[in-house]
């Protein structure tokens, strides 16, 4: 949802530091997630912006759109209002001490930076990326960047919840990973 926040005011020109457009526009902002052919997608004002949330450049959008007041107070109620609704699954950096502190199962994933930049790389390539564009270290570099960021900001900073379960995947599949969070949430039930 920070990353169509993100795009949203990239389209519309507007800096993180524009407190008063960012909240004039808030308003006008439509943010829904519908599954199309089985896959979850995001829409904005009703177009599906996807493929585009991905994008580096709105990767580090985000996390400065997510510092911003008013940016958060918004989509922290919509993911209630979601959460509300149904029963979900939610990613995202504060949503076990924020967003859904009452969740009935919060685990807080993580790896090594070195492992995440592998993995975005090739995430990148496989949506079609020209390799020669992409460099792993420089991925890393912003992936620390932007993890320093979100620790140290004063609105919901990234950090693990206190009745989180703490789980590395850095040397993991991701069939692994799956496996081991249905039995968390077996052991849960």
């Amino acid at each position: 949802m920070y990353r169509a926040v993100a795009l949203f005011f990239l389209e519309k020109g507007i800096k993180e530091s524009d407190d008063e457009r960012i909240g004039n526009l808030l308003a006008d902002l439509d943010i829904s997630i519908k599954y199309v052919d089985g896959e979850q997608r995001v829409f904005l004002n009703g177009t599906d912006v996807s493929d585009k949330l991905r994008l580096e450049e709105i990767g580090k959008l985000a996390s400065k759109f997510s510092a911003v007041k008013s940016v958060r107070e918004k989509l922290v109620a919509l993911q209630r209002k979601l959460a509300e609704r149904e029963n979900v699954v939610m990613d995202g950096r504060d949503i076990g001490t924020v967003v859904l502190p009452n969740a009935d199962l919060k685990i807080y994933l993580c790896a090594s930076s070195s492992v995440r930049a592998r993995r975005r790389y090739l995430e990148l390539i496989e949506k079609g990326f020209d390799k020669s564009t992409l460099n792993e270290g420089e991925i890393e570099a912003e992936i620390i960047k932007r993890d320093e960021a979100d620790m140290n900001r004063e609105i919901s900073p990234l950090k693990q919840a206190d009745d989180a379960y703490y789980l590395d995947t850095s040397d993991m599949t991701l069939k692994e990973v799956v496996s081991k969070i249905l039995s968390m949430v077996k052991e849960e039930r």
